[in-house]
């Protein structure tokens, strides 16, 4: 799990641009309001459609990145689970071979009992058959060998099984941890969406409709630049991302119906034959990086400090991306949010 957990950032919201100046403002109204009724209940302050937009954008970016942990806690509980299931396939296993070692051994020990636990030389060295001597010693060698290598098995059957049931605590003990995380994750994303919606509903339908359009260029197909991939499956990566374009975004979705961000970039290449971890913040750990001038069509671009989303580049300084929730996959400038960096999976 903690081999995971290292590539998680720290959760960070920083304004930007407007969005720092409209913060400050709101905070400076806030207080002044607050003094002049010397902190007794008051409405809120009316905001200007700018000043909605930017609390609804902040609150999409903290969103998503809620969705990028949610996904994460998504992706350890189903590796939880798988290992959970395999330990209890091993401890099955093991418990039919201590139950066959127990009944060698329990064949040794009744084979004792009805010839009267005499000790084997005693026995030999009273035989009245010289002739069948030596192959009733080495018939008792081959049985004592064999009762010690039945204990042994018994014994070694027994640590083994005690470690897998241990081992299955800890798992069990993790995916109880993980699901409880989900459900953390999945309040979290969806207060900041109910958030964002009442704050949209203050908005005239004409004023939503603007706000809806404004990120990228739209979910046109045609618009869409087809400079050369570098080979063909960054051209595959491409193509997928392409008949994308007009789904929706939708949380912890991937595909092929709607995705959310990372979703979306990780089935376009696994469409190509190459596999990218689930979460934004683990996919810009893979492949070769790039620098922004070196970029090319199907390579991953992220954005913010907290690498919160990705999309694919396609060229001429254009991506496709999941924007956010509300919104469809579309092509839209890299320029529009902080550029964090960018990988070329291979």
């Amino acid at each position: 799990m903690a081999a995971h957990r290292k590539h998680r950032k720290p959760r960070q919201y920083p304004f930007r641009g407007p969005a720092a100046r409209t913060a400050g403002s709101l905070a400076l109204a806030g207080a002044a309001t607050a003094g002049a009724f010397n902190g007794t209940g008051h409405a809120e302050p009316t905001l200007t459609p700018a000043q909605i937009k930017a609390q609804v954008d902040r609150l999409y970016q903290e969103a998503e990145e809620a969705t990028e942990e949610y996904n994460e806690a998504a992706e350890e509980t189903a590796r939880t689970r798988e290992s959970l299931e395999r330990l209890r396939d091993e401890a099955a296993r093991r418990t039919d071979r201590l139950n066959s070692a127990r009944i060698a051994l329990g064949s040794i020990a009744t084979a004792q009992y009805r010839e009267g636990g005499m000790d084997p030389s005693l026995r030999l060295a009273l035989t009245s058959d010289p002739d069948r001597y030596l192959e009733r010693a080495s018939i008792a060698e081959r049985v004592g060998d064999r009762q010690a290598g039945a204990v042994a098995g018994v014994r070694r059957e027994l640590a083994e099984i005690e470690r897998v049931r241990t081992e299955a605590g800890e798992r069990t003990a993790d995916l109880t941890a993980h699901r409880a995380e989900l459900v953390r994750n999945k309040a979290a994303v969806q207060r900041k969406l109910a958030s964002a919606e009442r704050l949209l509903g203050k908005l005239t339908a004409g004023q939503r409709a603007s706000y809806a359009s404004d990120p990228g260029a739209g979910p046109g197909r045609t618009a869409a630049p087809r400079p050369p991939a570098p080979n063909a499956r960054a051209a595959q990566a491409v193509a997928y991302a392409h008949g994308a374009i007009g789904k929706p975004y939708v949380w912890g979705a991937t595909g092929p119906g709607s995705y959310d961000c990372s979703g979306l970039t990780q089935a376009a290449w696994r469409a190509a034959g190459v596999s990218l971890p689930r979460t934004s913040y683990t996919q810009i750990g893979t492949g070769q990086r790039v620098s922004r001038s070196a970029l090319a069509p199907g390579d991953l671009v992220f954005f913010y400090s907290g690498i919160s989303h990705v999309g694919l580049y396609i060229g001429e300084g254009k991506m496709i991306h999941a924007p956010r929730p509300g919104a469809s996959i579309r092509i839209a400038p890299i320029d529009e949010m902080p550029f964090a960096g960018a990988t070329r999976p291979a």
